[in-house]
């Protein structure tokens, strides 16, 4: 780690404590150049969900996207069968529900 105050990246960990029940360590530090002490918070980085479009090419979810294209994919001509067309039969409470 970088020292804020003189920006030497030479440290020692004088005291490390979990916190959030374990979801964060969280770290003194002392530099060796200066003595000033200060601390760091770590985490563990979560990678995206990724998305494997038919062309090969990757991309990162998008809840937006899901729910922009969710009433055309789940329209009711185009989910329901032909004698299944009723008033009322559609499933656009899904687009609504949490995702």
């Amino acid at each position: 780690m970088r020292c804020p105050k003189c920006g030497r990246q030479d440290d020692k960990v004088v005291d490390s404590r979990a916190s959030r029940e374990g979801a964060t360590i969280r770290r003194r530090r002392e530099c060796a150049g200066c003595g000033h002490r200060f601390t760091t918070y770590e985490e563990i980085e979560h990678e995206g969900l990724m998305i494997l479009k038919r062309d090969g090419r990757r991309e990162e979810f998008s809840k937006e996207k899901l729910l922009a294209g969710c009433p055309e994919g789940l329209s009711e001509t185009a989910h329901q069968p032909e004698g299944d067309r009723r008033p009322g039969r559609t499933h656009r409470g899904f687009c609504n529900r949490q995702v």
